[in-house]
């Protein structure tokens, strides 16, 4: 395995992963010029592959505090990304949906990064575009949100 040969060895190279992602995530929108907090992308992208979630829930799988998520929810509603209403098994509760026009922001946010990124990796083989393919699919696998929007 190149990653072992290369000097990195087996623990190094899931945190070298998340602080890369970071970095690309971080470069991607300064590039594309995107000044939308990474917190709004997270959020959608958590209610787009697990569906509506409590804003605690979100709050915690997108590591900040529930004051600061319910914020946040209200500038994506306002702007109208996402939708609150009532929780269907706790009359108390409030879930957060994603919209049609959230959906189809969260699309173009990611078009927007393939386009902005492409050059970046221009130069790659093959070779290398399978070992990323692979990755992402692991990675994926590894980090499926559950049916609470927890990772697993």
């Amino acid at each position: 395995m190149r990653y072992i040969l290369d000097g990195m060895n087996r623990s190094d190279v899931i945190p070298s992963l998340v602080l890369s992602g970071y970095a690309l995530g971080r470069i991607a929108a300064q590039d594309a010029g995107n000044d939308a907090p990474a917190a709004q992308w997270r959020v959608l992208s958590l209610l787009q592959q697990s569906g509506p979630q409590r804003v605690g829930a979100l709050a915690a799988a997108a590591r900040t505090t529930q004051p600061g998520m319910t914020r946040l929810i209200g500038t994506l509603e306002r702007d109208g990304l996402v939708l609150r209403s009532p929780d269907p098994d706790d009359s108390r509760a409030t879930v957060v949906d994603i919209t049609v026009s959230g959906a189809d922001t969260l699309a173009a946010w990611l078009q927007e990064f393939r386009t902005t990124l492409a050059p970046r990796f221009a130069d790659l083989s093959d070779d290398d575009w399978s070992a990323l393919a692979r990755a992402a699919e692991i990675l994926a696998a590894h980090t499926a949100p559950d049916s609470t929007g927890e990772a697993r």
